[in-house]
């Protein structure tokens, strides 16, 4: 009897330890830094910290998060919420651009507190079960946030629906597998935008794109986002982080509302057009000969 029960002590022991979530460090301070909360356009706010971008979609049904930065930024996100006088247990449905622990780092934990259901691209559903240790670059981390099992997984243009509320998910890989951007439409007084929530599609990788073993199509994929994301028709853009569309250049702390700061396009085809120059150099790495 003794026997089984040491047994069963080090299968759960091996079991606790194989869940371990560790989350990689010396991450950039500003991903950890507090930021005031704001009003981008309509029903759509800003809720993250300074760098790792958290969007709140409001409607009379109740609220919408996507992305939720590491694991220290859900009291930032809280606080957030609170700031901007909505109630963080009115969050009903969570979503992702990309399932890497930058973006994914409290949502277990907010899926937990506020029972919202969450919709992932199909493609990522493997990575945010294992915590991000399945996936072809961070994997090798092992697991960098607390697994999480989607409710609903979607393809290219499935659409999300909350209130009056439509956001249409936009299947963009290559960064991860399922990486997404996400439109929607809102309105202001008696005028509609479009508004683009982009994923850029950045490279992570070192190695060829013919070495990544567990990724085969990331090149394929890469090609198939760029064509399609430079297609894309919109008044006003963000992206998965701060940097990656200026905000801190384009807004500073404590402006009144404007939502004409992010509507510049020039700069959203600027970044598409440096982020493709890299994808064809890895192309070009490829197809010199050894």
């Amino acid at each position: 009897m003794k026997r089984i029960f040491f047994l069963l002590l080090i299968t759960a022991t091996f079991l606790s330890n194989a869940q371990t979530v560790t989350e990689p460090k010396n991450n950039p301070a500003e991903w950890s830094q507090s930021y005031e909360p704001f009003k981008i356009v309509g029903n759509l706010y800003y809720v993250g910290t300074y760098d790792l971008a958290s969007y709140l979609i409001v409607t009379n049904k109740g609220n919408i998060l996507i992305n939720t930065g590491l694991k220290d930024s859900l009291p930032i996100i809280k606080n957030n919420i609170k700031k901007l006088g909505f109630n963080y247990d009115d969050i009903k449905i969570l979503s992702l651009t990309q399932a890497h622990f930058d973006h994914m780092g409290a949502m277990a934990e907010i899926k937990k507190e506020t029972g919202a259901k969450l919709y992932v691209d199909e493609k990522d559903a493997a990575e945010l079960e294992s915590g991000g240790k399945s996936d072809y670059e961070l994997g090798k981390y092992g697991i960098t946030f607390q697994p999480v099992k989607p409710d609903f997984l979607l393809k290219n243009n499935d659409k999300i629906k909350l209130g009056s509320t439509v956001l249409t998910l936009l299947h963009h890989p290559g960064h991860t597998k399922g990486s997404c951007s996400f439109m929607l439409e809102t309105k202001e007084g008696n005028k509609n935008y479009k508004v683009l929530i982009a994923n850029l599609p950045s490279i992570i990788i070192d190695k060829k794109f013919s070495e990544v073993k567990t990724y085969q199509n990331i090149q394929k994929d890469y090609a198939y986002t760029f064509s399609a994301i430079k297609k894309l028709n919109f008044d006003l853009w963000v992206a998965s982080h701060a940097s990656q569309f200026d905000l801190h250049k384009k807004r500073k702390a404590g402006a009144s509302y404007d939502p004409k700061l992010f509507m510049d396009k020039e700069n959203y085809f600027k970044k598409l057009k440096d982020l493709e120059k890299d994808y064809l150099e890895k192309v070009k790495e490829d197809s010199v000969k050894k």
